[in-house]
């Protein structure tokens, strides 16, 4: 567990975080988003000290950070940054390796290790382990950056804008792999992103910030319900909550039985992304078919918009 306690921090005086309080479980995912300037890099770079807080206590697993020398305390906590920091003249093996020679693993275990994860994200050892950085695609470099973090088997694995400089569509694929990782090995993530939908996506808890200060720490389905401050309900999207209440349940949630033209869709997807197909396709139920294309029933509009209407 990670608990934040009336943290502070100031640069000429200015206070860039303002007395945050707030605590990730274990085995879960916590987003901060905010505006640029909002305090959401430097509150998540006091976790792992890179920045140390002037008040207010961090612990992880009841132990204050501030007694853990850091270079220990950054080996124990995977870090992921935008542009992925891969170092250029390394091979990928080599940047997946890093922490892990550090902490003396021997090599049999580290060549596993790097195997391992590069089978995970789909990258073939034979063909990337002996390549460079420049040599990959922007998405496989992202790839080996969280590879690199996740290499020492880190409780808890921290995410500066991890997925920013890719595009949608690998965005979106990117994103689906780090919840089966994190889903996998039940790493503690904290994520920063200014990206909304991108917070609802993957946060089991999301942390509004703004100007230093923590507006609201919520479920997502919470800060639709209630969100705390005009900033919040703008954030969140005054229009975009239907969807974004569609986007948080599965389509396996609302299965009936029966049967129903159309293209099938699995029911591990979203609500959302069944109402979408439906619009699109201009039917009022689909088909639900399990990952394996067993038949699992049907989906109706109908449905769909009642689990849409506000919650009371």
């Amino acid at each position: 567990m990670i608990e934040i306690r009336s943290v502070t921090k100031r640069y000429g005086g200015k206070a860039v975080v303002d007395n945050v309080s707030l605590s990730v479980q274990q085995g879960k995912i916590a987003v901060l988003v905010g505006t640029s300037g909002s305090g959401k890099t430097t509150l998540l770079r006091m976790i792992n000290q890179l920045v140390s807080q002037d008040e207010g206590t961090i612990l992880i697993d009841g132990e204050d950070t501030r007694t853990i020398p850091g270079h220990e305390l950054r080996r124990r906590i995977g870090y992921a940054i935008q542009g992925h920091g891969l170092f250029p003249h390394r091979t990928v093996a080599d940047n997946i390796a890093t922490v892990p020679r550090l902490l003396k693993w021997d090599k049999a275990r580290i060549e596993a290790k790097i195997a391992k994860l590069l089978d995970l994200f789909q990258l073939d050892p034979a063909v990337f382990a002996s390549r460079y950085p420049h040599q990959l695609s922007g998405g496989q470099q992202q790839r080996v950056g969280v590879a690199r973090a996740l290499a020492a088997e880190p409780k808890i694995l921290l995410m500066d804008e991890p997925f920013g400089a890719l595009d949608p569509v690998l965005r979106g694929k990117a994103q689906d792999e780090l919840l089966a990782i994190q889903k996998r090995f039940e790493t503690t993530i904290v994520i920063v992103t200014h990206d909304i939908n991108e917070a609802f996506h993957l946060g089991d808890t999301i942390a509004v910030m703004d100007s230093g200060k923590l507006l609201q720490y919520d479920r997502p389905l919470d800060l639709l319900k209630a969100p705390a401050t005009p900033f919040v309900e703008g954030l969140v999207g005054t229009f975009d909550r239907p969807f974004r209440l569609l986007s948080l349940g599965t389509i396996t949630e609302v299965v009936e039985p029966g049967e129903a033209g159309g293209e099938p869709i699995e029911g591990s997807r979203s609500q959302q992304d069944a109402l979408a197909a439906m619009m699109w396709s201009g039917a009022d139920a689909l088909p639900v078919i399990s990952p394996d294309g067993t038949p699992l029933g049907r989906v109706r509009l109908q449905t769909l918009l009642g689990q849409a209407v506000r919650p009371r």
